[in-house]
């Protein structure tokens, strides 16, 4: 089994942001992988899925989310930021740090939930940095990619948290038991592809749909039975916007999992999610 050393770097952004990006490196590691998490859950969750991932030879980097766990800046208080920020500042740094950290290795870039489509949205706007892509319960909002009756609920629901998170200048995810709290520009980058159907940011030039359809990178993604907020549909979504024309692509239930199908529970036992990922065929 691999021996991974531990690591905890402070990066701080072009625009002063910052954040701990956690890092596990086996010694024998012959990839490297940058996890994005899902909307406001700290990068130190992800834990249990880095070190499984490393005992199997991939050295992980959890990326963390500005306004989230160890970032510097909390939404709120006239503070506020949207994807172009996520993207071009937040994780473009993380990026770079694990390549410096891992040079010669094979980059890899996943992401669970809203982590995923912006790994998508990463190699949009990097297509040459990165070698593959992996999903965990992730997929678009779009509410016409989402199951009769509960597609319809979706338009009116965007429209809300949107509208509360821009008059209250944050949304309090906690409070509303949904993501953390999150900054308007955030939420109405989120909701405006839940509407669309369409990824595009506040502030970024770049058409995002067009740059996902360049996209051809070897893909494996995982779809948990019980997960209503990544339904299966949701997910194929996201994948037709890429150029890849065969993604690998499981559905695991609780069985498989040995816990709950849902949207977060795979998090605490991670091993047949990695089992997958880390196939070659």
């Amino acid at each position: 089994m691999s021996t991974a050393a531990s690591r905890l770097e402070t990066l701080v952004t072009a625009d002063g942001h910052r954040y701990e990006l956690i890092a596990r490196i086996p010694d024998d590691a012959d990839r490297a992988l940058l996890w994005l998490p899902a909307m406001g859950v700290p990068a130190k969750h992800y834990l249990p899925l880095a070190e499984r991932l490393a005992a199997r030879g991939v050295a992980v980097f959890l990326h963390e989310w500005r306004g989230i766990g160890s970032s510097g800046l909390r939404a709120g208080g006239g503070a506020d930021w949207g994807y172009r920020e996520l993207l071009d500042e937040d994780i473009a740094t993380s990026a770079r740090a694990m390549r410096a950290a891992t040079a010669g290795l094979a980059p890899v870039i996943g992401g669970h939930s809203l982590g995923g489509q912006l790994a998508c949205c990463h190699l949009a706007r990097q297509p040459d940095g990165v070698g593959a892509l992996w999903l965990v319960a992730s997929g678009a909002p779009y509410w016409r990619a989402f199951p009769v009756p509960q597609r319809y609920a979706l338009p009116p629901l965007y429209r809300f948290m949107a509208w509360l998170s821009r008059v209250r200048g944050v949304l309090p995810g906690r409070r509303l038991g949904f993501a953390g709290n999150e900054a308007p520009g955030v939420i109405a980058d989120w909701s405006r592809s839940g509407i669309t159907g369409s990824y595009r940011a506040a502030g970024l030039e770049l058409d995002l749909d067009a740059a996902l359809a360049r996209v051809d990178v070897p893909v494996r993604a995982v779809c948990l039975q019980a997960d209503w907020l990544g339904p299966p549909s949701s997910l194929h979504f996201l994948l037709s916007k890429l150029g890849t024309s065969v993604p690998a692509v499981v559905s695991l239930d609780a069985a498989a999992l040995g816990v709950a199908a849902d949207h977060f529970a795979w998090m605490k036992r991670p091993d047949a999610v990695v089992e997958w990922l880390t196939r070659s065929d």
